[in-house]
Parts: C-alpha cells; structure tokens; sequence
C-alpha cells in the first residue's frame, strides 16, 4: 500500500479507523491503530456518559474525559491520533477547542456540514482538519466557505458512502440507489479536490468510507482515485476495541437481516443492528419523559422515541434492552474477535493478494490483445 499524505502528516498504512460512539473508539482502539501505522480515532460522542454519574454536568465532563482520552492515547503510541467530533452536538465548539489545544493530529467532522471548523484554529496549531461529506455538493460547499471565510481548504476529506454504519448523510430512499453508490461519489469528489488543488495549490487527498470491509475493497477503491479508506465496522470486532464483549458478540451473532436502517433522533436515517429495545421503539413502548443531557441540536424531547445517548451508552455495556449497536452493511460478516495487529495484517495481504491478480490479468489481457493484432495483420 501507498502511504497516505495529510499535509505533513505520512501515514504509512492509509486506513482510518471511524470515530464510534459512544464509548466504542476510545484511546484503547485508536492508539491500537496508529501504532500499526494507520490513523487512531477517538469518537467525542458522549464520553460524559461513560463517567458514573454521567448524565451530571454531561457537557463539562465531555470535555474532561475527550482530553483524557486523548493524553491517554499519546501515552500509548507515538502514532497518529485523530478525534471525530460530530457537527449535531451541542459543546461542539468546545469539543474541537478542546482537542486542538491537547494538539490532536487531526479532527474529522461530520454528522452536519462544519462550515465554520477552521475558525477554532489557534496560532502555530498543527491539527488537521478533516470534513466528511456524502456528496461533491456539500465538498464543494465546504471548500468555498472555508476558502472565503478563513482562507483554508480541508486538509483531506472523507466521503461516506451509503453502506455505513452509523448516521447517514442521505434521505432513507436515497440509501440503495446506485445514484449515490460509494463507487458514484469518489470520482465526483475527486473533481471538486482537483479543482480546488489547481486554484489554490493545496493537495487535497480523498479518503473512501462506508461498507468497506476486505484489502481488495481497499484496493478497488484506491484504484477509483482514493488516497485512503475508512473502516469502522472491522475494528469492532478486535481484542483492543474499547466496546464491551457483549457489544463485539452483537456484531459476530449478527446476520444479514439483522442490519436494519432507522430514524435516529438526530434527524438523519442509520443504519444499525436490530435489538430487544428498537422492536420496542417499532412498536412505539419508548418515549423519553425528560433530556437528561442535552446533547444533540436536532433532538427534539417531544418528538424523540428515544434518548440517544442513553441507548447507546447502555449498548457500549452490553445492555441491548436499553440499547442497540450502529453497524456497517457487512456487519454480518464478521466471525471472530482478533487483534488489531492481524487484523492490519489481513488487511494488507489482502490488498497485495488482489492488486497482483489484477496486474497479472491486466498483463494477460494485453498480451492476448497484442497477439490478436499481430495475426490480424499477418
């Protein structure tokens, strides 16, 4: 594999791990991660909640253990850590203060367009700033806010397909529409970049996310212009994930028709494992009586089914009467917990097993080709 170039950032195995909250990607996973020579990522979403006591001055301890969290991750590798803040949370400023002044490598940002993420840059920071994008309209957008408002361009940008885990940037008709099929986005994207890199002389690197799951999806979609992936799914089912057991056992026992997409709280369609409490949610058994904490901008307490960060927090412990898990379109596919190590191992025998294949059969191809021409002009 080619490294991945982030400014003056060189990752040498170019796979992100997906920031997962709550509680899933914490400095355990991520500094796992980084030390294979991948990107670590740490999810902001909810950390107050996984201090006892949590719903208690939420938002203030968001803050205390992010910080935590990342100290924790540089104590534990000398890699790349990166923090995913989500655009729909409430302490959102505070969170991306928060993790440039502990001097985080990079902060991926998504869950709503962050149009105005550069403005929290202090003087001589060296954070990166990452946007994730479901389309080239909300990429090109961002570029030109960023540009004309901060005189800034995205430092890489992740473009998450349909197939994710998690919140969904599309309408819920939009999700099995080969329209907006991953393989439809990156090369869209992929033109926006360029323009902006010719204009500007900035090298924006693009990163593929959303149901990637083997080295030879890696490959394909590296193939398509991607500089690097995103997986979160795969790392779920690792030793170091900082998830329960019972939460990994949840992706393992999973099957295909347990992947089901559902209208979060947030106001955007996931896509998630089905449980105990979302057939109580189905059948409408949940309702929240008050918001304990506040968290999310579009979660509206009168029409909400349920409090996110409750269910999710109770997912991270194993509780799936209380909660259910986000997942992946190939959840379903994993079998067995391993280490990040083999996993990153696999990952990258896959890739070259593929890659060489298809260099063997391109050679094939054209040397057929060329022996075809020869006896047509003999």
């Amino acid at each position: 594999m080619k490294a991945l170039i982030i400014g003056n950032l060189v990752i040498p195995t170019p796979i992100i791990q997906g920031g997962m909250g709550v509680g899933i990607s914490l400095s355990g996973l991520a500094a796992a991660v980084a030390n294979e020579g991948g990107i670590g990522v740490i999810s902001a979403a909810g950390l107050g909640m996984l201090k006892p006591g949590g719903s208690k001055n939420f938002l203030e301890n968001n803050i205390l253990e992010l910080q935590r969290e990342i100290r924790k991750a540089r104590s534990l590798t000398t890699g790349i850590i990166g923090v995913n803040i989500m655009v729909a949370l409430t302490n959102y400023p505070d969170l991306v203060k928060a993790a440039i002044d502990e001097g985080v490598d990079i902060i991926f940002s998504g869950a709503g367009l962050p149009l105005d993420l550069p403005k929290y840059l202090t003087k001589g920071s060296k954070t990166k700033l990452v946007p994730i994008v479901s389309s080239a309209r909300a990429a090109n957008l961002i570029c030109n806010k960023w540009m004309n408002n901060f005189g800034y361009l995205p430092d890489a940008i992740v473009v998450e397909g349909p197939k994710a885990g998690g919140h969904l940037g599309f309408k819920t008709e939009q999700l099995f529409d080969e329209n907006y099929a991953l393989e439809k986005l990156i090369p869209e994207v992929l033109k926006i970049a360029a323009q902006f890199e010719i204009n500007h002389n900035k090298s924006i690197p693009v990163i593929a996310a959303g149901g990637i799951y083997s080295g030879a999806d890696i490959a394909d979609f590296i193939k398509l212009g991607a500089s690097g992936v995103q997986m979160g799914t795969r790392f779920v089912t690792t030793y170091e994930c900082d998830a329960s057991d019972a939460f990994k056992q949840a992706y393992i026992i999973a099957k295909k028709d347990d992947v089901k997409i559902i209208k979060s709280p947030v106001g955007m369609p996931g896509r998630a494992i089905n449980s105990a409490f979302l057939e109580d949610v189905e059948a409408g058994k949940r309702h929240p009586k008050t918001c304990p904490v506040n968290c999310i901008h579009t979660c509206d307490i009168k029409t909400a089914p349920y409090c996110i960060m409750a269910s999710l927090t109770s997912a991270h412990r194993g509780n799936f009467n209380r909660g259910y898990a986000f997942a992946g379109s190939n959840v379903w596919r994993t079998d067995k917990i391993i280490s990040v190590k083999e996993l990153m191992t696999t990952l990258k025998g896959e890739y070259e097993a593929y890659s060489t294949k298809a260099q063997l059969q391109s050679g094939i191809f054209y040397q057929n080709l060329n022996e075809m021409q020869e006896r047509l002009s003999a």
